[in-house]
C-alpha cells in the first residue's frame, strides 16, 4: 500500500505533466503577449510557475480518499435489559469480501440468536472476539474496510471451443496388425473325455458349514459422541431448574370437548382464508379463551416478587406461546390479547412462527409475557404436565385431539376430546382460582358464544 505522501507526489507530478502538455482542461498556459488575467478564470484557481518559463493557472479542488479506504470498528449491538450477554458464532473470516447487510456473525443469547450484518460494502480486516467468545452490548467485534460497491461477480469463462483435430497423412495412419503365420504342423489331439462314472451316496463328502457367528457380530457400534450445550440450552436448562427451586408448582386437569369448535372451523375457515388470507386453526381460540379467563381470574397474570415480598397484577395481558425450533424452545409473545380478535391473533402466530422457523426472532419479541401456552398436540402428546416459564405464575398445557366415549346425557358417544393442564404457583394461586380459571376456558372453547355473551 502506497504512503499518502507518495500517492500525493505521483498524482501532483502527473498533474504537472498534464498541464505542460495541454491535456488537463483544469490547467491553462499562459500565451505570449496575452495577459493570463485576460482569459476567462475558474473559481478556487491559482497561478503557478514551473521553470522561470511556463504560467498555468491551475484549479484546485476537492475530491474522497482514494489512497485509504475508511476502516469502521462494528460492535455488538445492544441487548434487552433481561440479556447481559451472548456468545459469538463467525460467519466470515478475515480477508472475506462482503456486501452492505451481509450477515457476518451471529450473536447467540439466552433467548436467541441475533444477527450481526455488514454496514456496508467491504473486506473484514480483523476479527476482534474469537469465535465462542462471550460478549456484552456494545463490544467491539470486527473492524471493516469499506470499498465501493460491492464487486461484482466474476462470470465464469468460456470454455475454449475444442481443436479441431487436422486430418493426418495417411502414411501416418496405424499399421495394419502382420498377418499370421500359416501354421505347419498340427495341433495336438485332445485326450478322450472319460466317461462318467457313478458313485455311492456315501461317498459324496458333505459341503463344509458355514461359520459360526461370534456373539454381537453384525451389530451396530457401541460408540458415543459429545456435544456442547449451545448458549439456550443452557439457558433453559438453568430457568426451568429455578422454576423448580422457586415455585410451589401444582397442576390441575380437565378435558375439553372439541365438536362445536371443530364444527364452527369446518364452516367458516373458507370464508376466514378468503377474507383474512389466513388459515384457522385452534390455536387462536384457546388464545382467546385464556386472555377471558386472565381477566376473570386476575392473580393467575399476576407473579410475586421476590425481592419487595409484593404480588404485582399485570393490567395487560401478554401470552408467551411455545414454539419447538432445532436450536431449542422459544416463547414469543403475543401482546394485549385482550385487545384482539380472531384474525389479529392468528396473524400474529403466524408472523412469530414463521421468523421462529427461520431463526429471526428478536429479543424484543421474547421479552415479556405474564402467561404462557405450550400446545403438545402438535407432536401427538396425550398428556403431560408443563413447567412454569419464570417469572410468570402459570402456564396452559394443550395436548392432543382423540376420540373417547364419553357420557352425553346419560348415553356413551364418541367425541373428539383434549385433555388440558394448568401448572401454577401454588405460593400465589389457590387450588380454587386455578380450577376455576381451567373451567373457564374450557366453556369459552366448548362454546365460544359464552367470549360474544361475556359469561
Amino acid at each position: 500500500m502506497l504512503s499518502r505522501t507518495r500517492c500525493v507526489s505521483r498524482a501532483f507530478s502527473r498533474s504537472l505533466s498534464a498541464f505542460q502538455k495541454g491535456n488537463c482542461p483544469l490547467g491553462r498556459r499562459s500565451l505570449p503577449g496575452v495577459s493570463l488575467c485576460q482569459g476567462p478564470g475558474y473559481p478556487d484557481s491559482r497561478k503557478i510557475v514551473i521553470n522561470n518559463s511556463s504560467v498555468f493557472s491551475v484549479r484546485f479542488f476537492r475530491t474522497t480518499a482514494v489512497c485509504k479506504d475508511d476502516v469502521i470498528t462494528v460492535k455488538t449491538p445492544a441487548f434487552a435489559e433481561s440479556v447481559t450477554e451472548g456468545d459469538v458464532r463467525w460467519e466470515k473470516a478475515v480477508g472475506d469480501t462482503v456486501a452492505e447487510d451481509e450477515v457476518v456473525c451471529e450473536i447467540e443469547t439466552d433467548k436467541t440468536s441475533v444477527q450481526v450484518p455488514s454496514p456496508a460494502n467491504g473486506v473484514i480486516e480483523a476479527l476482534l472476539v474469537p469465535d465462542g467468545g462471550k460478549v456484552e452490548g456494545g463490544t467491539p467485534l470486527f473492524t471493516l474496510r469499506k470499498t465501493g460497491a460491492a464487486p461484482a461477480k466474476a462470470k465464469p469463462a468460456e470454455a475454449p471451443a475444442a481443436a479441431v483435430p487436422k486430418a493426418e497423412p495417411a502414411t501416418s495412419a496405424v499399421p495394419p496388425p502382420p498377418a499370421a503365420s500359416i501354421p505347419t504342423q498340427m495341433p495336438p489331439m485332445p485326450s478322450p473325455s472319460q466317461p462318467l462314472t457313478s458313485k455311492p451316496v456315501s461317498a459324496v463328502k458333505p459341503a463344509a458349514a458355514p461359520p459360526v457367528a461370534e456373539p454381537g457380530a453384525g451389530k451396530g457400534l457401541r460408540s458415543e459422541h459429545r456435544e456442547k450445550m449451545n448458549r439456550m440450552r443452557q439457558r433453559i436448562a438453568q430457568r426451568l431448574k429455578e422454576a423448580q427451586n422457586t415455585c410451589a408448582m401444582l397442576t390441575t386437569f380437565n378435558e375439553i370437548d372439541m365438536s362445536n369448535i371443530q364444527e364452527m372451523r369446518a364452516r367458516h375457515k373458507d370464508a376466514f382464508l378468503k377474507k383474512h388470507n389466513l388459515k384457522l386453526g385452534f390455536m387462536s381460540a384457546f388464545v382467546k379463551a385464556s386472555a377471558f379467563a386472565l381477566q376473570e381470574q386476575p392473580v393467575v397474570n399476576a407473579v410475586i416478587d421476590d425481592a419487595t415480598k409484593e404480588v404485582v397484577y399485570r393490567d395487560y395481558i401478554d401470552i408467551s406461546v411455545a414454539v419447538a425450533t432445532p436450536r431449542g424452545l422459544v416463547v414469543p409473545v403475543i401482546r394485549n390479547v385482550e385487545a384482539m380478535n380472531y384474525a389479529d391473533i392468528e396473524r400474529t402466530i403466524s408472523e412469530l412462527g414463521e421468523k421462529a422457523r427461520k431463526n429471526e426472532l428478536a429479543i424484543e419479541d421474547m421479552d415479556g409475557g405474564t402467561f404462557t401456552i405450550s400446545n403438545g398436540g402438535v407432536f401427538g402428546s396425550l398428556f403431560g404436565t408443563p413447567i412454569i416459564n419464570p417469572p410468570q405464575s402459570a402456564i396452559l398445557g394443550m395436548h392432543g385431539i382423540f376420540d373417547r366415549p364419553v357420557a352425553v346425557g346419560g348415553k356413551v358417544e364418541v367425541r373428539p376430546m383434549m385433555y388440558v393442564a394448568l401448572t401454577y404457583d401454588h405460593r400465589l394461586i389457590d387450588g380454587r382460582e386455578a380450577v376455576t380459571f381451567l373451567r373457564k376456558i374450557k366453556a369459552a372453547v366448548e362454546d365460544p358464544r359464552v367470549l360474544l355473551l361475556d359469561i
